[in-house]
C-alpha cells in the first residue's frame, strides 16, 4: 500500500489525476493483476513475441503496431501482454472513432434568382458549431461552383468558402455537399453561379453539425495488386501492409487534369454459404474547373471501416471516359491503443498469434473514462520473433478433410487438381467448367478417395475477358444488313458483356445480339440476348461499345447483327466477352487427389461445415491449385 501510494504522489505531481482518483484506481488495477507463471515464461501456443521497455511505473498508453495487428486475430482477441516475472498484465484496447454526425434540416429555405446566380439562404437551427450543407435538386446534368457565406444575424455576412463543386452526371447520384470551416452561423447563404449554364431547382437543404473533436490517423501505403479493365468500369484489387486495421478514408493520386468518377470501395465477406463482396463506401472523385482560374479537387473516399483482411477492392465507373490513370493509392488509419499499469519498470512482452483461444475479460472496463485521459507513450516496440513456447499446429486445424462418401456416376465432367504447397488453396473456375457445370456452380464437388471435399466457392466482382472467333456475313435476301458471328471455345458459358471497338467515325446503328437454338424438331429460332442503339460522333472521344445481355447464352455462337437501310456496313473490330471471375477455396497438402467433378442436371448445393470458418479461409494466405485437362 506504501508504494502504491508513493507511485499516487508521483502522478499528482505530474498533474495526470487528483490523488484520492488516482489511488482509487490503482488500487483497483492492483486486484486485477495476478496470474502469476514461472518467471521467464509466458503463454504456449501464441505463435509471436513481441518486447518493449517501461521506464517508469504508471498507467501507460501504447500504440499498437502495424505488425502486431497483422498477426493478431481480427478483434484482437489473442492479444497478450506480460511482464518479465511472467505475470500476465490486464489491458483495455482503445480504438478513436469518430463521433456521430449531427445532421438536420435547414430551419428556413429561400431561393432568389438573380439572373447570373441562385442565392439559396438557410437558417440553421444547429446550436453547435456546423462545417457543410448538402443540397437536395431534382435536375439531371450540371456542374456549378458554389461560394458559402456565414453570418449571426442576417445582416453581415462573412465567406466562408468560395468556388466549391456540385455537380452531376446522366443517371449518377453526383456530389451536392459543400464543405467549409467550422463555426457558429444563425444563417447560411449559398450562392449558386450560373454564368456558364442555366439555372436549375433546388428543392432543400440539410446542415451538418461539425465533430466535436478531432481523431488521430496516421497515412498507409496502398499496394495495387492487379488492375482489370471491364466494360466501362476499372476493378483495383488493393492490399493494405496489414491487416486488421481502421481506415478512415481513401486518396488515390492521378495526372489526370480535369475528371468526374463515381468509385465504390468493397470487401469480400461471407454470405449464404458463400464469399461474396460488400460495398463500405461510395462517392465521387473529381478534378474539375469552377471558372477560368480555380480547379476544385477531390480525390478522398470516406471509409471509417474495419478492414478484416489486406485485400479489398475499389471500383471506378469509367462510363464512356478511357481510364483514370492511376499512380498511387493511399490510405489514413486510425491507431489502435493498449492501456495498461505498469506496475514497475522494466520490460513487458506482447503475445499474439492465437487463432483458437478465447478473449480475455479484465474487470477494467469500469476505468474506460479515466484511461481515456491518458497520453500516449513515447515506446519503441521490438520487431516479431517466434515465442520460444510456440509450439506449431496445422493452419485451421479444426477443418474436417473429409466428408460424406459420393456416388460421382451421375456426373459428366471431371479435372484434377494439382496441390503444390499444403494449406488454404484457391483454384479458379475455368470455361470448361463454366460451360458444363449448372448456372449457378450447384453441381461442383471436391473429392478425394471417394470423399467429398469441403470447399467454399468465392464470387468475385471481377471478370475474366475471353476473345471469340469472328467473321463477318451479309444477308443475302437483305444486302443492308451486317451480321457478326462471334465464335466461343465452349457453348452456355456466363458472358455478362460484349465490348468492340468502333472504327466507322460517325453512324447511328440498331443492334441486336441473339443466338440461334434448335428445338427438338431441328427447327432454328432466333434467342434474343440484348439490343441496343449505338451512336458515333466525332464529339464522342471514345469508341468502345459495350453491350450488356440480357440473358446468358446457351450455344457457342453469338450473332451481332445491324440494319444499315441506305448507308454503308460499319466497321467494328477487337471483340471481347465477359464473365464473372469465381474461385474454390479449400484446404489442402500436396499429395492429395483431388479431382473437381461437374456436369450434373440434378444436383443441390453441397452443404459443408466450412462456412463456420469461411471468414478464416478469407484471410488465410493462399495458395494456387492447379486444374488439368478435363476428362
Amino acid at each position: 500500500m506504501k508504494k502504491l501510494c508513493t507511485q499516487c504522489c508521483a502522478f499528482f505531481y505530474k498533474g495526470v489525476f487528483s490523488t484520492g482518483l488516482l489511488c482509487a484506481t490503482i488500487l483497483e488495477i492492483s486486484r486485477f493483476v495476478g496470474g502469476t507463471l514461472q518467471a521467464g515464461t509466458g503463454p504456449v501456443n501464441w505463435k509471436y513475441i513481441q518486447h518493449f521497455n517501461v521506464s517508469t511505473p504508471g498507467l501507460v498508453k501504447l500504440s499498437l503496431p502495424l505488425e502486431t495487428l497483422d498477426t493478431a486475430r481480427s478483434e484482437l482477441q489473442d492479444l497478450r501482454l506480460y511482464d518479465d516475472a511472467g505475470n500476465e498484465v490486464p489491458y483495455l484496447i482503445e480504438s478513436p472513432k469518430p463521433a456521430g454526425i449531427t445532421i438536420q434540416q435547414a430551419s428556413s429555405f429561400q431561393v432568389t434568382l438573380t439572373g447570373v446566380t441562385t442565392v439559396l439562404t438557410l437558417g440553421n437551427g444547429l446550436s453547435q458549431p456546423v462545417d457543410g450543407v448538402s443540397l437536395e435538386s431534382p435536375a439531371g446534368a450540371f456542374v456549378k461552383s458554389v461560394d458559402v457565406e456565414g453570418s449571426l444575424d442576417g445582416e453581415r455576412w462573412e465567406y466562408l468558402a468560395r468556388g466549391q463543386p456540385i455537380f452531376k452526371q446522366p443517371g449518377e447520384k453526383g456530389e451536392l455537399h459543400v464543405s467549409f470551416p467550422a463555426g457558429v452561423w444563425r444563417k447560411l447563404r449559398l450562392t449558386v453561379n450560373d454564368q456558364r449554364s442555366q439555372p436549375i431547382p433546388f428543392t432543400g437543404a440539410h446542415i451538418y453539425g461539425a465533430l466535436a473533436r478531432s481523431v488521430p490517423g496516421e497515412v498507409v501505403h496502398v499496394k495495387i495488386v492487379e488492375r482489370t479493365e471491364n466494360p466501362g468500369e476499372s476493378h483495383l484489387t488493393l492490399s493494405l501492409v496489414a491487416a486488421h486495421l481502421d481506415l478512415a478514408s481513401l486518396q488515390i493520386e492521378t495526372s489526370e487534369p480535369l475528371f468526374m468518377r463515381q468509385v465504390s470501395v468493397t470487401v469480400a465477406q461471407v454470405s449464404q454459404d458463400a464469399i461474396s463482396e460488400r460495398t463500405i463506401a461510395q462517392g465521387v472523385v473529381y478534378r474539375a474547373m469552377m471558372d477560368s482560374q480555380s480547379i476544385s479537387a477531390n480525390l478522398g473516399v470516406t471509409l471509417e471501416s474495419h478492414m478484416s483482411s489486406r485485400e479489398f477492392f475499389l471500383l471506378i465507373k469509367n462510363q464512356d471516359n478511357p481510364p483514370l490513370p492511376i499512380t498511387a493509392i493511399k490510405a489514413e488509419r486510425r491507431p489502435v491503443y493498449l492501456l495498461f499499469l505498469a506496475r514497475s519498470p522494466g520490460q513487458l512482452h506482447l503475445f499474439t498469434g492465437n487463432d483458437s483461444c478465447s478473449a480475455p475479460h479484465y474487470d477494467l472496463a469500469s476505468m474506460t473514462e479515466t484511461f481515456k485521459t491518458a497520453t500516449v507513450t513515447p515506446i519503441t516496440v521490438s520487431s516479431l520473433e517466434v515465442s520460444p513456447n510456440y509450439v506449431p499446429v496445422e493452419v485451421l486445424a479444426g477443418i474436417q478433410e473429409g466428408g460424406s462418401t459420393i456416388d460421382v456416376s451421375p456426373w459428366k465432367f471431371r479435372k484434377p487438381i494439382t496441390v503444390e504447397r499444403a494449406g488454404v488453396q484457391q483454384v479458379e473456375v475455368d470455361v470448361e467448367v463454366l460451360a458444363h457445370a449448372l448456372p449457378g456452380l450447384e453441381d461442383l464437388r471436391l473429392v478425394r478417395s471417394g470423399k467429398q471435399w469441403p470447399y467454399v466457392l468465392e464470387r468475385s466482382s471481377n471478370h475474366r475477358v475471353l476473345t471469340p472467333a469472328m467473321n463477318i456475313s451479309k444477308d443475302a435476301k437483305d444486302q443492308g444488313v451486317t451480321r457478326w458471328r462471334l465464335k466461343m471455345s465452349q457453348p452456355a458459358l456466363p458472358i455478362r458483356w460484349l465490348a468492340c471497338t468502333a472504327v466507322t467515325p460517325l453512324f447511328r446503328r440498331d443492334v441486336v445480339l441473339y443466338e440461334e437454338r434448335a428445338d427438338d424438331r431441328g427447327e432454328t429460332s432466333r434467342n434474343i440476348l440484348a439490343n441496343a442503339q449505338w451512336v458515333q460522333t466525332p464529339e464522342r472521344p471514345n469508341k468502345e461499345f459495350v453491350l450488356p445481355l440480357d440473358t446468358s447464352p446457351q450455344t457457342d455462337t453469338l450473332l451481332l447483327e445491324t440494319q444499315n437501310g441506305s448507308n454503308p456496313a460499319i466497321t467494328l473490330e477487337g471483340f471481347r466477352l465477359y464473365y464473372p471471375l469465381t474461385r474454390l477455396l479449400f484446404k489442402a497438402q500436396p499429395g492429395d487427389e483431388l479431382f473437381i467433378f461437374y456436369g450434373n442436371s440434378l444436383a443441390a448445393s453441397p452443404r459443408y461445415d466450412l462456412d463456420l470458418v469461411a471468414a478464416q479461409l478469407l484471410a488465410a494466405e493462399k495458395r494456387e491449385a492447379v486444374p488439368g485437362k478435363e476428362e
